[in-house]
């Protein structure tokens, strides 16, 4: 290329790009974190959104799409303006900065070429996640549909595709709390506990070459027992299917088994998973038929377990690799004031999880939300234990936290049941392979609670691997799972106690300081108790450390602390909604923090 052209062209790129800049801008007045400055409109999230499975090859669809809301009924038309995906349209990012009514759909459009490269492959278009029901056309041809908020879902697009520039359609509709489905703590209504809808994409968006056959998705069982990792390559139904196993940069093992089976690949002498020592294995899976590889991932994995077991005292407490843990951590709810359910960017959703670690925590409880895969990563790889609550949805039913439950369980219709087995089942399967998690929480204080000793059950039959924290708060039944949970603001307390279950206190704390010119409404916060300054919030904290501390000998396991950060009219955070003020003294935190987890060491 001759020179002259080459600056030509840079100009116009360049003025292309700052076309692009110019059309966007962070909607409305709220606080903003530090990232939202860092955000790109031509690329924002660019990182490759599914560790746990890796491909060389993929395109990005992040970006400035079309879009328009409408009436039930009404088509796309013209466009109403740009949104910047994948930041749901109520958030500041988004650009937009509006809800969306229950009877109205809200559409995006946008298009893209492939590169001649992929010619010969099928094509997947993948979601992270849309909240809740998604149709999508590719080339004004029906792909597929979806429903569900948080989990990932594909499509295999290839026959809709035609040369050069294709089109991609997509429609959503969100009831938020109209319908049964799993919400969280969205509402039209935002007000003290509860928050901000959050309507249409909001995980990343991307293309995908993969051959014929293909590896649909990795399931990574560790068994220190056996002394080996076992991993099932799904969606495959012929060849051999071959898995090598790294440790730094080093292949140490490596196996096969045909498709369908899982492949058992030994780790001798294992360094073990722990909050202290994350280590993480490579892992390189590869589908072979007649001596030829058709399909290669890379991914990851640790030797870990979790269990119960009863220690010197003869009370039952959590263990990690087959040793007593006192697991201790903050309710973390994963919102954010300028992307709502979407982080900012990647160095933001790494911030917390660090953030957590810095305060001298080995748990995080994640609050009626699922994260990004990339979440699970940080956690993956810094070394957090995460318990992973179900988003709750339906009506709220009684709630009898002090004592055994006794009243009529909540009744869902058939088809909120439904819906609650099909998403707490996606969930579980999506996050399965992640070594962090170590407790699925089905139900949390009553919200749409229902049959829990059936679902308790069923949750721990679907993966046998992990504990079952039934109902955190309540309601509470006998037998249920493998953890009774009790929750008291502000201060620790024990007033439950099951000889035949880990006791832990799933939510305690709450203490408020409202930091001017950080909060999402300044004339409207609340805490359950509230403090001036950040060292009436330490002692404090320190106070109720202390009476937890206490309260180990007597029982309690574990303790979830409230919370990790304000979120919006809340101002409960050991550090404010917008994370750019600390609301404690880190090293009196970490210190205590490290005492109570030493307890049980």
């Amino acid at each position: 290329m001759k020179k002259s052209a080459y600056l030509l062209l840079s100009l116009l790129l360049v003025s292309a790009f700052s076309a692009t800049a110019q059309s966007w801008q962070p909607a409305g007045d709220h606080i903003r974190t530090p990232w939202a400055d860092q955000v790109d409109p031509s690329a924002p999230l660019p990182e490759y959104p599914r560790p746990l499975m890796q491909r060389t090859d993929w395109i990005n669809l992040n970006g400035l799409w079309d879009y328009a809301v409408r009436k039930a009924g009404e088509p796309f038309g013209k466009a109403d303006g740009r949104i910047l995906v994948p930041y749901c349209i109520e958030s500041s990012l988004s650009g937009v900065g509006r809800t969306v009514a229950v009877d109205e759909y809200l559409w995006y459009h946008r298009t893209f070429s492939l590169p001649k490269s992929w010619k010969g492959n099928r094509v997947l278009l993948h979601f992270g996640a849309v909240d809740w029901k998604a149709d999508i056309w590719v080339n004004d041809v029906k792909a597929g549909s979806h429903t569900g908020g948080y989990t990932p879902f594909s499509i295999d697009i290839t026959d809709a595709l035609k040369s050069g520039e294709n089109s991609l359609t997509v429609r959503v509709w969100d009831g938020t709390d109209t319908g049964f489905q799993p919400r969280g703590k969205q509402v039209r209504k935002p007000s003290g506990i509860w928050y901000t809808s959050v309507t249409g994409i909001w995980q990343t968006v991307w293309l995908e070459p993969v051959p014929e056959q293909h590896i649909r998705n990795l399931r990574t069982t560790p068994d220190l027992d056996a002394g080996c990792i076992r991993v099932l390559a799904e969606g495959v139904d012929r060849g051999v299917v071959e898995v090598s196993l790294s440790a730094d940069g080093r292949r140490v093992a490596s196996a096969r088994a045909l498709a369908g089976s899982e492949v058992e690949i030994p780790v001798p002498g294992a360094r073990l998973w722990t909050p202290d020592d994350p280590y993480l294995y490579d892992l390189e899976v590869s589908l072979i038929r007649d001596g030829k590889t058709l399909d290669r991932v890379k991914s990851y994995c640790a030797m870990r377990k979790v269990g119960v077991t009863p220690g010197k005292d003869g009370i039952l407490r959590l263990t990690l690799n087959d040793k007593p843990i006192f697991m201790y951590g903050p309710l973390d709810q994963g919102w954010w004031p300028d992307g709502l359910y979407t982080a900012p960017t990647d160095e933001a959703l790494a911030f917390d999880v660090q953030k957590t670690k810095d305060w001298g925590f080995n748990l995080i409880r994640k609050h009626v939300k699922v994260e990004p895969a990339r979440w699970y990563y940080h956690c993956d790889r810094l070394g957090i234990l995460v318990w992973q609550d179900m988003p709750s949805g339906d009506l709220h039913g009684s709630w009898q936290n002090t004592r055994w439950y006794q009243g009529t369980e909540f009744v869902r219709s058939a088809d909120s049941e439904a819906c609650y087995r099909k998403e707490w089942r996606e969930i579980m399967d999506y996050l399965y392979s992640q070594p962090c998690i170590v407790a699925w929480v089905p139900f949390n204080e009553g919200w749409g609670q229902f049959k829990t000793l059936e679902i308790t059950a069923w949750t721990k039959q679907h993966d046998p691997s992990r504990l079952v924290n039934s109902a955190s708060g309540g309601n509470h039944f006998l037998g249920a799972g493998d953890i009774l949970d009790l929750h008291n603001y502000p201060q620790p307390d024990m007033y439950l106690y099951d000889a035949n279950r880990v006791n832990v206190l799933g939510e305690y704390g709450g203490i408020g300081l409202p930091v001017e010119g950080h909060l999402w409404t300044p004339d409207r916060n609340w805490g359950y108790v509230k403090f001036a300054s950040p060292k009436e919030v330490t002692d404090e904290y320190v106070k109720y450390a202390r009476q937890l501390k206490e309260m180990v000998a007597r029982g309690f396991s574990a303790a979830i602390y409230t919370q990790t950060t304000d979120v919006e009219i809340e101002v409960n955070g050991l550090m404010t909604y917008d994370r750019r003020v600390d609301k404690v003294e880190i090293p009196r935190i970490r210190e205590i923090n490290q005492q109570v987890i030493n307890t049980l060491k």
